[in-house]
């Protein structure tokens, strides 16, 4: 008889939840919910076993081969616990892409795994929340995920250039570069690794190791690395498209009282990101980290056959919020739920849009806002079967005077005035 006793612990990198853990995690869990359903998101799910080539196309080679937990099945099929969310959200878009109705806009809070480091904010088991909007390949997208991200800092009681940090940079941005130096493929993909790797390195042997992946191109890829301001990147990538769309983003972040720190150093790991990319950064001197972070991906469903669609979103994990929320002090407050919806008339009011949905929002009213080129007519039928109780459309006439109409989908009834007077009406 074997009288050696089993370990009461669970297994190295897991964490058991006795009840005073999981008020906690459940607490976080509504916040999350309901912050992105305040944006109009709508939660799904999946298994936590998916295929092992679904993981070894599009993310990092170190995941795969360093840090997944895969095992052959009774079957012989090569399996893996998912360490993240978005090939599979990507998988389930492409595969009802004819019966959905974009924008999708979509969450979940799903359990993930990695057999990694175990480190403060990382263990090998965690929850994850992960939003993403597919069909808007608009830079009004890309704002929309950013303010979410940072309406859920503020739902926690968290401040903005006080206990954390926007930083964003773009992947694209950082292509015009290359292109500009005429790098090749494998050249540009030695510099965008290292480059990930720079905060994490002492400065000369950074230096040394750029210099033997880019030669006589080193200085210019450094002045774009060491660019503490948008404006200040090299000339040569000035008049880009890449340029254009990230200090458009900046600038209307800005206007809506979001402040973004631009920060080439930000180019986040996995080979599928095209565009924006972004990470919020804790400003606690103990715990300066990245807590949540993402981009743009608008191919990563070509994997799946036919035309990409247009992806952005992020993903901000359990175990860093936990630490952030109890360094900071912050674990309790409240938020509202959803009412309104904004329905620009065309996609060119998008902006516009993102700009009074964000004055609302201000004011306590949850507002969502519709970036597809629906028409009015069936974008009010969406927010009814939403049960959204107010909308308020959006077009060239509204953005000229000021002037809104707010319906009441409820009762029907209508009323008119400036956002501030409207605002005052709904909070009645």
């Amino acid at each position: 008889m074997n009288d050696k006793k089993l370990s009461t612990e669970p297994y190295k990198g897991v964490r058991d939840f006795y009840p005073e853990n999981m008020a906690e995690q459940r607490y976080m869990f509504e916040v999350w919910r309901l912050t992105a359903e305040q944006f109009g998101f709508q939660e799904y799910n999946a298994s936590v076993l998916e295929p092992a080539e679904l993981y070894r196309h599009k993310t990092s080679t170190e995941i795969v081969n360093e840090q997944t937990y895969s095992f052959t099945d009774r079957g012989d099929r090569a399996v893996t616990l998912r360490p993240e969310m978005t090939p599979t959200v990507a998988r389930m878009i492409a595969g009802r892409r004819r019966e959905l109705s974009f924008p999708v806009r979509w969450y979940s809070i799903p359990n993930l795994f990695r057999y990694e480091r175990m480190q403060r904010g990382r263990l090998r088991e965690h929850w994850q929340l992960n939003c993403d909007i597919f069909g808007i390949d608009d830079v009004s997208a890309d704002v929309e995920i950013i303010l979410l991200a940072n309406e859920i800092f503020k739902n926690f009681g968290a401040e903005n250039g006080l206990h954390y940090e926007i930083h964003v940079s773009s992947r694209r941005l950082l292509e015009a570069l290359y292109d500009s130096l005429t790098l090749d493929k494998e050249i540009r993909l030695g510099v965008t690794r290292l480059a990930d790797r720079k905060n994490k390195m002492e400065v000369d042997e950074f230096k040394r190791q750029m210099q033997s992946i880019a030669g006589e191109t080193t200085s210019v890829i450094l002045s774009f690395l060491n660019a503490d301001n948008i404006n200040v990147v090299p000339e040569t990538i000035k008049d880009t498209p890449a340029y254009t769309e990230i200090l458009t983003l900046i600038n209307t972040m800005t206007d809506l009282d979001c402040q973004l720190v631009f920060d080439p150093t930000i180019i986040r790991g996995f080979d599928y990101y095209t565009g924006i990319v972004f990470e919020v950064m804790d400003l606690d001197p103990e715990n300066n980290r990245a807590l949540l972070g993402g981009g743009r991906y608008d191919n990563l469903t070509e994997l799946f056959g036919g035309e990409p669609i247009p992806g952005i979103g992020f993903g901000f994990g359990d175990v860093a919020l936990r630490n952030f929320l109890i360094s900071h002090d912050l674990m309790t407050t409240d938020i509202t739920s959803s009412r309104l919806a904004i329905l620009p008339t065309e996609v060119k009011h998008n902006l516009a849009g993102e700009k009074i949905a964000q004055t609302f929002r201000t004011a306590g009213i949850s507002t969502t806002i519709d970036l597809s080129n629906k028409k009015v007519g069936k974008k009010i039928s969406l927010a009814s079967e939403q049960f959204i109780q107010f909308v308020l459309v959006l077009g060239d006439d509204e953005i000229k005077t000021k002037q809104y109409k707010l319906k009441n989908l409820t009762d029907g009834t209508e009323i008119s005035g400036t956002v501030e007077e409207l605002i005052s009406e709904i909070t009645k």
